[in-house]
């Protein structure tokens, strides 16, 4: 796989985790609003929001491999 492709990769990947955090997000202020616990539905937020970072900082990582790569080649 080239560094391309895991750059598309990631960036699925950080997509993919954005449609979750909204949607959980999206979940608690409903939960909110009908007078439901939010705790579980906050923690459950958690990891999406983890998984991002975590998702961000590997796409900078390729980022920084193409660039490395880039000036090699000049």
């Amino acid at each position: 796989m080239t560094n391309r492709n895991h750059l598309a990769e990631a960036d699925r990947f950080i997509a993919e985790c954005k449609d979750r955090i909204v949607r959980q997000r999206k979940i608690i202020a409903s939960a909110y609003e009908n007078g439901h616990p939010t705790a579980i539905p906050v923690s459950l937020l958690r990891t999406p929001e983890e998984n991002l970072r975590s998702f961000e900082k590997h796409r900078q990582l390729i980022l920084d491999e193409i660039k490395k790569a880039r000036a090699k080649r000049q």
